[in-house]
């Protein structure tokens, strides 16, 4: 039996297929869906709607240290489980204990480990069955990069030096 997520790949690639296009507007497919009688999800709660834009306001907060004048996050997330239940429990890094910001900054890491597999997964596919064109090369050491943009001024820098 199909999960959910795979009846809807199905639908886009029946989408992709009756209208003879590679990109595809969800818009125009979730409406295609809708006419085929695919039922729509329940909409959600006015809790879980401010819920998620608490939290994405949570996430964008940020601070800078007294110290060294850079930026960080105020807020971060910690995944857990309660019973059966997953949650999000969001804490203040200033105030965290040690064990929590531990965990909330290996959960980043392992989001940033899963996004890097999946992109080289990605490009070797696009390699693979390019083989005629030149391979596209993804690095995956950021050492230099997060040197770079931890010293090239942000915005409030450069209007304050304006």
């Amino acid at each position: 039996m199909q999960t959910k997520a795979q009846q809807y790949q199905a639908i886009i690639r029946r989408y992709r297929d009756e209208h003879g296009v590679d990109q595809v507007d969800m818009h125009e497919v979730a409406k295609y869906a809708i006419r085929l009688g695919i039922k729509p999800p329940t909409p959600k709660t006015p809790e879980a709607l401010l819920a998620e834009r608490l939290s994405v306001a949570a996430r964008e907060e940020t601070g800078r240290d007294e110290v060294t004048g850079r930026p960080y996050r105020v807020n971060f997330a910690v995944t857990t489980w309660s019973g059966n239940d997953q949650m999000t429990l969001w804490h203040t890094l200033d105030t965290a204990p040690r064990h929590i910001a531990h965990k909330g900054l290996l959960q980043r890491r392992e989001q940033m480990v899963g996004d890097a597999v999946s992109l080289v997964d990605d490009a070797d596919h696009w390699n693979r069955i390019h083989a005629n064109e030149e391979p596209i090369q993804i690095p995956l050491d950021f050492e230099f990069d997060v040197l770079l943009r931890r010293n090239t001024p942000d915005d409030d820098d450069i209007q304050q030096a304006a």
